[in-house]
């Protein structure tokens, strides 16, 4: 596998050299932090979301994301209409299916759009991903609580079925194409006590899909990458009101050395 620490590397340096544009179509909670986050990784973020406007913004887009966090049927359209024409650039959409599992309108609206668009990567927790693979899951609002199986196995079954990638966040993140499967073990708990850490996470592996089309490769750097960040806030900070702004310096001041030695990735299929 070349997910190693000098891949992680490479596709983060290429997210600063380009710059990509990434379009977000995403949750009004957390949409200040990712649009911070964003350009944190070294990419440039907007938030567009009018039907009227969403294909000429993707037009300029090297990524889009859907961000089903703060959900209204309208907003659905907009995705649809986003992602068609995504889809006709060939440009990666990353899905974050908030909330999947805890109310019909968030799972029938995160099912359409995986059956009508061709979704790159899907970046959830457990529980979301069980959801819309079929599984039995706990959520609570947005919060996974529990899932009804090992965690790898039901994110193989979900990239099979829609084939896609799955990159499940939590104690240790799953990313697989149904054939690879990966392992990430950075991170850090206080990632839980902020705010949309998991829309942010969805933020930079858009970043990452933007300049890198293996979408297992992108997700893996991005997570890795975050997941860091998130360790190094954690040493800095005092709870979290001052980890959310050393998360944002920590991911900015990353560097070759500290992401070579601080990436923690294993083949999960061995």
């Amino acid at each position: 596998m070349n997910n190693t620490p000098a891949k992680v590397t490479e596709v983060i340096a290429r997210v600063r050299s380009a710059r990509p544009l990434v379009h977000h179509i995403t949750n009004f909670v957390s949409m200040n932090a990712v649009a911070n986050i964003t350009l944190c990784i070294g990419a440039l973020p907007v938030m567009a979301h009018a039907k009227e406007e969403v294909e000429e913004m993707v037009d300029a887009a090297s990524a889009l994301v859907l961000n089903l966090g703060t959900l209204w049927p309208d907003q659905v359209d907009a995705m649809l209409m986003a992602g068609r024409r995504a889809n006709q650039r060939n440009i990666p959409i990353v899905l974050d299916p908030v909330g999947a599992g805890a109310t019909q309108l968030r799972t029938k609206s995160a099912l359409l759009l995986l059956h009508e668009l061709s979704i790159a990567i899907v970046r959830g927790n457990a529980a979301e991903i069980a959801s819309l693979g079929g599984v039995e899951a706990k959520i609570s609002g947005v919060e996974s609580l529990s899932v009804g199986g090992d965690v790898a196995t039901i994110a193989l079954q979900f990239t099979r079925e829609y084939r896609c990638v799955a990159a499940v966040t939590g104690a240790v993140d799953v990313v697989t194409d149904g054939v690879r499967l990966i392992r990430v073990a950075n991170g850090h708990p206080m990632m839980s006590t902020v705010t949309g850490t998991g829309c942010m996470a969805t933020a930079v592996v858009a970043a990452c899909a933007a300049v890198e089309r293996d979408s297992v490769h992108a997700a893996t750097a991005a997570l890795a990458a975050y997941g860091l960040a998130g360790q190094i806030a954690a040493e800095r900070s005092r709870g979290p009101g001052t980890f959310q702004i050393h998360l944002y310096d920590a991911l900015a001041e990353l560097t070759e050395d500290t992401l070579r030695a601080g990436t923690c990735i294993t083949d999960g299929n061995q």
